[in-house]
């Protein structure tokens, strides 16, 4: 925007993070300017995560794939390509034996005399052995018929640096860009780092105090001497060393001070962010707030209802166009598709350029907020002339620039397709936008829906007569929420008046039309599918038929 006195006004995007914190699963949600980017599940009982070390035992050498399977405890071998062994191989497997051999003397990394690297041409089977035990790291994480990826190339990742052992290299991220403060840093570390280790630098380490990277360097290092103590006193196969926090891990990979907000519906994950911003960027620390509202944190911030949108085969994505997306085992595909435009121009050739650069811009964000890996091929609608179809190529390079993943483009073929090839490390994320309905369960016929109010004050009744609870939430769908609030004398102010206030009805976006949840105030769901509520309508009608026909017998 260019004033009128020639300044210039460059608008700042409003990032922020939103976490939803669950019985089962710990949600992250990256917004910018209110728009839904990234989103990120982890369970809060998931194993056979990306950094997790493991005490593994070799089951089967593959010389065919020159490759190992290696047992972790998981329920499939996992996979140990002989390129992930590492060229300090021999020096960690001396040193790995050692620690296995004497379990009550923790082996010096420092004093350990390096070993020549092993030849990048190798054989797996010249180095390893059946029965071998390894001290391995997850690379990967089991993605659908497969068993985790392994590397013995262990790296313990910190928010400044990565510290690796067996090496002696200092490596400096190439996004610090000032060679005086390349010099700063490489010095810094150099000074205070242990013999034995290799540390890569990462960008947020930029203009940071000496004694800031100090204090990090060596909590990696006692994890380190933590981890192999603790190798030697387990069996294989066994978790030997995973992150204390998963949302931390998240927050540490994605964190940027220039995040507004930070909001988090839990105590104790708020607690925790919260210390890690302190460390990492103190003056940033009042970012971090709890969120306690009874409206779920998804739904407040308009998550929920994106997320219905933006997942599933089919996205609508500006005037009408549209993409299509299939994945399988092995690539994914996308169609994109012109649709109803309702400010198509007359020229085709502009039209077509303008719609393929707005479904690259769905596209970029869709395999972000996905985390789509390996093969994706896009089929955009065609183009005529080269100049648009360059056009087109460099767009999706600038748009996909601010993804964290590796990923490699290529141009568009005759055939108007274009490759991407996007780093794998973890599943997709799948979310299943359709919903079953919750009345039939599948058989296909609901009873009245204007009768689903009825059913709900049978429930509260059940719950307040029957269990004798006062305080509960019921979580129904917004719009049902609407009807039972509206006006003075309100379904809802019924319900309060005949069972006491002890209760709420709180609207939640992520439940179908005529399903609802119910929590008690330790936030436990009560179940009351209708097989088990003995205090059903069709529970009351039956105990009337069996009193009536004792009656008759009696007479």
């Amino acid at each position: 925007m260019i004033l009128p006195c020639g300044l210039l006004i460059f608008r700042v995007m409003k990032s922020e993070l939103v976490v939803d914190v669950n019985r089962e699963e710990v949600s992250i949600a990256l917004l910018e300017d209110s728009r839904l980017v990234s989103l990120q599940k982890e369970s809060r009982n998931i194993a056979y995560a990306v950094g997790d070390l493991y005490l593994a035992k070799v089951k089967k050498i593959m010389p065919g794939l020159n490759a190992a399977f290696v047992d972790v405890g998981y329920e499939k071998d996992a996979f140990l390509h002989y390129l992930d062994l590492g060229p300090q191989f021999s020096t960690y497997k001396e040193f790995i034996d050692l620690a296995l051999k004497d379990k009550r003397k923790l082996p010096d990394i420092t004093k350990v005399t390096p070993l020549p690297d092993i030849p990048k041409q190798g054989t797996i089977q010249n180095v390893i052995q059946p029965g071998d035990q390894l001290l391995v790291q997850i690379a990967k994480e089991p993605i659908s018929s497969k068993g985790p990826r392994l590397t013995t190339e262990i790296s313990l990742t910190g928010r400044f640096m990565v510290l690796m052992p067996f090496g002696n290299r200092i490596s400096i991220s190439q996004k610090i860009k000032s060679a005086e403060e390349k010099i700063r840093l490489r010095q810094i570390i150099g000074s205070i780092k242990p013999k034995g280790f290799s540390v890569i630098v990462r960008t947020s380490a930029e203009n940071k105090r000496v004694a800031e990277l100090n204090n990090e360097l060596r909590t990696l290092v006692k994890a380190w001497e933590d981890s192999i103590a603790k190798m030697q006193r387990s069996q294989a196969p066994s978790l030997i060393y995973e992150e204390d926090s998963r949302t931390v891990s998240v927050i540490r990979d994605i964190f940027s001070p220039n995040f507004e907000n930070i909001y988090v519906n839990e105590a104790e994950t708020f607690a925790q962010i919260q210390n890690y911003v302190s460390l990492i960027a103190p003056e940033t620390k009042d970012i971090v707030k709890l969120y306690a509202k009874d409206i779920p944190i998804f739904d407040h911030f308009n998550i929920t209802r994106q997320i219905k949108s933006s997942f599933g085969k089919t996205v609508s994505f500006k005037s009408g166009a549209y993409l299509i997306i299939e994945s399988t085992e092995a690539l994914h595909v996308i169609d994109v598709n012109s649709g109803n435009r309702s400010k198509a121009s007359q020229d085709q050739e502009s039209n077509a350029l303008d719609v393929n650069l707005r479904a690259a811009d769905e596209i970029a964000r869709q395999l972000r907020l996905r985390d789509m890996g390996g093969i994706i091929v896009v089929d955009f609608i065609d183009m005529g002339k080269a100049e648009h179809r360059q056009a087109l190529f460099d767009h999706m390079k600038e748009v996909m620039a601010n993804d964290r993943a590796r990923h490699n483009i290529l141009p568009l073929s005759k055939f108007g397709l274009m490759q991407i090839t996007r780093q794998r490390v973890r599943p997709a994320l799948d979310i299943t936008t359709s919903e079953s309905c919750p009345s039939c369960h599948g058989k296909g016929e609901v009873k009245a829906s204007i009768l689903f109010t009825d059913t709900l004050e049978e429930k509260i009744g059940y719950l307040v007569e029957n269990l004798k609870l006062k305080k509960f939430t019921m979580f129904i769908h917004p719009y049902v929420e609407a009807y039972v609030k509206k006006g003075v004398f309100s379904i809802y102010g019924r319900w309060r008046r005949r069972f006491g206030r002890g209760f709420k009805v709180l609207p939640d976006e992520s439940l179908a039309y005529l399903e609802y949840k119910v929590f008690d105030e330790a936030n436990k769901e009560i179940d009351l599918r209708e097989e088990s509520d003995i205090n059903s309508a069709s529970t009351k009608n039956r105990a009337k038929v069996n009193a009536r026909n004792k009656d008759k017998e009696d007479e």
